[in-house]
């Protein structure tokens, strides 16, 4: 016994005392209708093959399509970073965050996350500079041999492991020492009155500028000092361009 895939037709068997067939046999109708049977299978039915046993089920296929369903992506875009001075969020003298130094922000956040913190300290920025890497503070700190990897692990001991059924908030807010070393950050730039954005170089000063900070004793036990702060600071306005050609 032959199987066939069957689309949306009826079967039609016809079937003689020693086989069947899904054409009708070439004779004349007379003889067909003596010698032969018209079977008429509905559109869904079962059919016990005598090879396996097993019931086939045949359906006639749909014309509908299935159309996938995929809920719509909101992506955010921070303009600017937290601050405590609210009169800055409005104003438009306040310099912008470059779009490096909002990434490493953003990436800060979600090292915390991965470590389960329940906050975004100046550890977690740091770690985000370094993600983010294409900045001219993340070279300059790969260059004295401050990489990520020193970071988190100097993180985990300075900081302890977090419990393991613990889990972070989705926005793990901002520690004070954190986000006083984002305020220095835009505090520095007025004062330098430069124009451009607030590049990523002076998050990193910011978050050096917080002598009890985890960052700043992590920068410091990786052998950052306040010699390399002062080399870094000649560059602090300027940032790569990157170029599309």
């Amino acid at each position: 016994m032959a199987s066939h895939t069957l689309s949306g037709l009826p079967i039609i068997l016809y079937c003689n005392s020693q086989s069947c067939h899904r054409n009708a046999p070439d004779t004349d109708s007379s003889s067909s209708s003596s010698s032969s049977t018209l079977l008429r299978r509905p559109k869904h039915d079962n059919l016990t093959t005598p090879f396996t046993g097993r019931k086939l089920s045949i359906r006639s296929s749909s014309s509908q399509r299935f159309v996938s369903k995929h809920r719509s992506a909101i992506a955010t875009v921070l303009l600017s970073l937290p601050t405590l001075k609210p009169e800055r969020a409005s104003s438009d003298k306040t310099p912008k965050w470059s779009a490096r130094a909002i990434k490493s922000f953003a990436m800060g956040k979600l090292e915390a996350r991965k470590l389960k913190y329940p906050n975004t300290g100046t550890e977690a920025l740091l770690m985000g500079i370094l993600v983010e890497g294409t900045s001219i503070a993340a070279k300059f700190l790969r260059a004295n041999g401050i990489t990520l990897f020193k970071v988190r692990e100097e993180t985990v001991k300075l900081l302890g492991k977090s419990d393991m059924y613990y889990f972070s908030p989705e926005h793990p807010p901002l520690t004070e020492p954190a986000q006083r070393a984002l305020d220095w950050a835009v505090d520095e730039k007025l004062k330098s009155g430069e124009d451009g954005e607030i590049t990523t170089s002076y998050l990193l000063l910011g978050i050096w500028s917080e002598k009890d900070s985890a960052g700043h004793k992590i920068m410091a036990s990786l052998g950052f000092d306040d010699e390399k702060a002062k080399e870094l600071a000649k560059t602090i306005n300027e940032d790569f361009v990157l170029s599309h050609k």
